[in-house]
């Protein structure tokens, strides 16, 4: 059975630590392929700054010379808010997915909706993130354990990088050298997007 992991995100711009986070966990998991879920509309976050099919065609830019990473466009192609266990259900069932979150998520992923569902629809594997410590909520941690179920902490070397910043840099007219990846630092100076 084919092992795919799944990393969901704004991608509002997709950069390096996405890339590396990805690629990290394609070797460290032994996956067959991560697939990146932009989000159509995040309910926990603000409106996002770059449409659509500006955040897909940075993507599909951004994965160009990384094998085994593909972008699946499910979220997007559904519309409206995105929930994470609507689109776990919507995927084909003849794969085993790990869903990869970072620390971040990870400390408020009992909020999602219906999180214990997710869990039990995915593995999860979690990466540490500058600047928050990796611990589990107490309610998570409960849970996974009397499903048997463990979190996979994933080796993972973290970058100091954020959307957020990258954001405010373009706008300020601030140099983002070596937090995009260059085709995708080209499009976004092509379409003056976040200026």
């Amino acid at each position: 059975m084919k092992r795919i992991g799944l990393l969901g995100g704004s991608f509002d711009p997709v950069h390096v630590a996405h890339l590396a986070l990805a690629d990290a966990a394609r070797a460290a998991l032994a996956l067959d392929e991560v697939q990146l879920l932009p989000a159509a509309n995040p309910w926990q976050r603000a409106p996002l700054k770059a449409s659509s099919s500006h955040r897909l065609a940075m993507l599909e830019l951004a994965i160009e010379g990384h094998p085994g990473l593909h972008v699946n466009p499910i979220e997007i192609e559904r519309g409206g808010a995105t929930y994470t266990v609507d689109t776990l259900r919507a995927l084909p069932g003849q794969a085993r997915y790990t869903w990869l979150l970072g620390a971040d998520q990870l400390a408020n992923f009992c909020t999602w909706r219906e999180w214990q569902e997710i869990a039990t629809l995915v593995e999860l594997a979690v990466a540490v993130r500058p600047g928050t410590p990796l611990a589990p909520p107490a309610e998570l941690t409960d849970w996974l354990a009397r499903q048997g179920a463990a979190l996979r902490e994933l080796p993972f070397t973290p970058l100091d990088v954020s959307a957020s910043d990258i954001r405010r840099r373009l706008a300020a007219g601030e140099s983002t050298d070596g937090l995009l990846p260059p085709a995708v630092a080209e499009y976004i100076a092509h379409y003056g997007l976040y200026q």
